[in-house]
């Protein structure tokens, strides 16, 4: 039996940041891994989601020659190539981590981890059992099915599956509008696809303020994308060419037929058969239960990222693993809150927003202002040619702080961290007009939005 200060159970970007962490501050570091470093995140989500949404972007560039005074003939695209990049990508970021764990002096084991009692750590199928003053679970989730229609991997599928296509398909149902399901319809669609996405919500993007998904969804369908909101799926049937989707809207009961189905409602916490019973840890419908410094029912083991269902975000997670690492150390942490945490959604166009929604600001009893600044008064998005949507700022009227900045557009997912910055400190509207913002750049939208609020608008 090998003897660590800390084992962590997963490689994505909560378990392989807590292990680099933890060996900075002194621990004798394992990781397990069962599958790639770098988790989902790296593998089979963010990374190369980005990667073709990139292609995706190129490939819309080239339609607009007319307006960049250039033609051509017979242009082909070739999504295999965009695959082929995307995995180039994910190769070379894999062996970053890779190159981290070495540099940090983290022993990685691969293998299926399992805990035997709180303290201990086995590993299938190499039989071998690590020893552990303090474990920290990072295992992720895993996506949801929909009731009753189970993903077979060739027409009825879940975004990973989708990454491993090197085709797109003719036609896609995709079953719901959050990030992941508008990022693979905007994908699609630019390469030629007859996407339709079926949202059981109001609006697409339901977490967001309603003006941004009001505005996304108008700007989706100007891109070719079909969109059934308040719409319920009633069963999907395959066919010889694909399946067929029945889709009901109000009173209204229609079959899509199309060639994939893309299910994309949720996840669920990788929390079973992680032996969490014999190790005292408590979970909620799946989810690990943890307090504000990731520590479980049992005091010296913590639940970092999807596993603890707190916010599934990359960035959350990793944020999650510091504070994890340094109250082991027996450092003072600050934690999270969860809505100051920024949500990016990239696909076209892109969302971007941080802090409290109108309405989630109203209900907590804010008397609530709010300014927008339209992108087709910001210069550098006009030179451009990418002027849709604009950026709305959220504010209290009594003590005038910022509570959300939310913006739809071009690039806006690069935007967010300042506006963060602003509200993580309290800043209020006026500090956020009153800094400098350079120009030409669509960020000056985010301070004439302020300069709005202040009563001042100089260009809108």
């Amino acid at each position: 039996m090998e003897s660590f200060d800390i084992v962590v159970i997963g490689g994505g970007p909560g378990g392989y940041v807590a292990a680099v962490r933890a060996s900075q501050l002194g621990f004798k570091t394992a990781l397990v891994e069962r599958e790639q470093l770098g988790g989902t995140c790296l593998n089979w989500g963010c990374i190369p989601t980005k990667s073709l949404l990139r292609n995706a972007e190129v490939v819309h560039l080239l339609s607009k020659g007319r307006t960049f005074g250039f033609r051509f003939d017979n242009l082909t695209v070739d999504y295999s190539a965009a695959h082929k990049r995307s995995r180039s990508v994910v190769s070379r970021q894999s062996k970053r981590v890779a190159i981290l764990m070495k540099n940090n002096d983290i022993e990685v084991f691969e293998g299926t981890a399992t805990l035997n009692n709180n303290h201990e750590v086995a590993i299938e199928p190499s039989e071998k059992i690590l020893s552990a003053k303090f474990i920290i679970i990072a295992t992720g989730a895993n996506t949801r099915a929909l009731p009753g229609i189970a993903f077979d991997g060739e027409t009825i599928i879940n975004f990973r599956r989708a990454l491993d296509l090197t085709h797109v398909p003719a036609s896609a149902v995709i079953i719901g509008a959050g990030p992941i399901g508008m990022e693979f319809a905007t994908l699609w669609s630019r390469y030629g696809s007859k996407v339709t996405v079926v949202e059981m919500m109001n609006h697409v993007l339901p977490q967001e303020d309603e003006a941004i998904s009001l505005e996304a969804q108008k700007q989706f369908n100007r891109n070719g994308i079909a969109i059934k909101t308040g719409a319920m799926v009633g069963g999907v049937t395959k066919t010889a060419h694909g399946a067929d989707v029945i889709v009901t809207t109000g009173d209204k009961r229609e079959t899509i037929s199309a060639e994939t189905v893309l299910v994309s409602i949720g996840f669920a916490a990788n929390s079973d058969n992680l032996g969490l019973g014999a190790a005292g840890v408590n979970t909620t419908r799946g989810a690990i239960d943890v307090d504000r410094q990731m520590r479980t029912s049992a005091d010296n083991i913590f639940a970092i990222g999807d596993v603890n269902a707190k916010m599934g975000l990359a960035h959350v997670a990793s944020a999650q693993a510091i504070i994890a690492a340094e109250t082991i150390a027996g450092r003072d942490t600050v934690p999270l809150n969860y809505h100051n945490v920024p949500r990016c959604t990239y696909a076209q166009p892109e969302i971007a927003s941080v802090g409290l929604t109108e309405k989630q600001a109203a209900s907590q009893g804010y008397a609530v202002i709010t300014a927008q600044c339209p992108f087709i008064a910001n210069g550098k998005a006009l030179a451009m040619d990418d002027n849709v949507g604009f950026v709305k700022i959220v504010a209290d009227e009594k003590e005038r702080k910022i509570l959300g900045v939310h913006m739809i557009g071009g690039h806006v997912t690069e935007l967010v961290a300042g506006p963060t910055g602003m509200i993580q400190v309290n800043a209020t509207v006026e500090q956020l007009g009153q800094a400098v913002h350079p120009h030409p750049t669509i960020s000056e939208a985010i301070m004439e939005a302020a300069h709005k609020l202040c009563g001042h608008a100089i260009h809108i």
